[in-house]
């Protein structure tokens, strides 16, 4: 089933607490505490995923795993995603291993352009990216930031036409913006928020957090 459940939907749905929606997909971070523990839960997660023939993103680390959900061609998540997070959730349960959804966050880059089509290709070939849809560039191997190009009506030149974003879990943007703040940072505009707000560093360098809410 491809059918997508739309963020605010699936944050209601039991069982997918330890759960976060970042951009395109649906994560979460399991603090094993050890490198084998953490082997133990990717084997759990390896035969979960075969069973159900829908295969997640894994990140072993020495003291955690990552898990993405991404579903081809579908923004949000599917019912087989919500499933697999489900069965992952209770697998980590088994091995006395708690999801920690402060370690969660996803970068993309944003490129301002006025001809994409123009721009894009640079980029693509640079990176060694492929397409995903007509304004978005991904990491094929899933180890780098994706790349966004954002229609641009007039040449802007008071402002930088690069900035990074930060999809963070939506019950830890404030923290993320205090911290950043507090680092010498300061707010452009908040405006958008809760989707999204624009920071920019001590020389103007901007940044924005970005969550779901809004979105859907």
């Amino acid at each position: 089933m491809t059918e997508r459940i739309r963020p605010r939907e699936f944050h209601r749905l039991d069982g997918v607490e330890d759960w976060r929606m970042l951009f395109h997909a649906t994560c979460a971070h399991f603090r094993t505490g050890s490198f084998a523990r953490g082997v133990a839960l990717v084997a759990a997660i390896g035969g979960l995923a075969e069973a159900a023939g829908h295969h997640p993103h894994v990140d072993l680390r020495p003291d955690g795993v990552t898990v993405r959900l991404p579903t081809p061609d579908v923004d949000w998540p599917s019912e087989r995603d919500v499933t697999l997070a489900r069965q992952i959730s209770e697998a980590a349960r088994e091995l006395d291993v708690l999801a920690d959804p402060a370690a969660l966050q996803q970068v993309n880059v944003a490129v301002d352009a006025l001809v994409i089509p123009e721009v894009l290709p640079f980029w693509r070939a640079l990176l060694g990216y492929r397409d995903k849809g007509r304004e978005d560039l991904i990491d094929p191997y899933g180890h780098g930031p994706s790349f966004w190009f954002q229609q641009m009506d007039v040449r802007r030149t008071a402002r930088n036409r690069l900035h990074v974003d930060v999809s963070v879990p939506h019950d830890q943007a404030e923290a993320r913006i205090a911290a950043a703040l507090a680092a010498g940072g300061r707010l452009v505009t908040d405006q958008n928020a809760p989707t999204w707000w624009v920071l920019a560093d001590a020389e103007g360098n901007e940044a924005c957090v970005a969550t779901w809410l809004g979105r859907d």
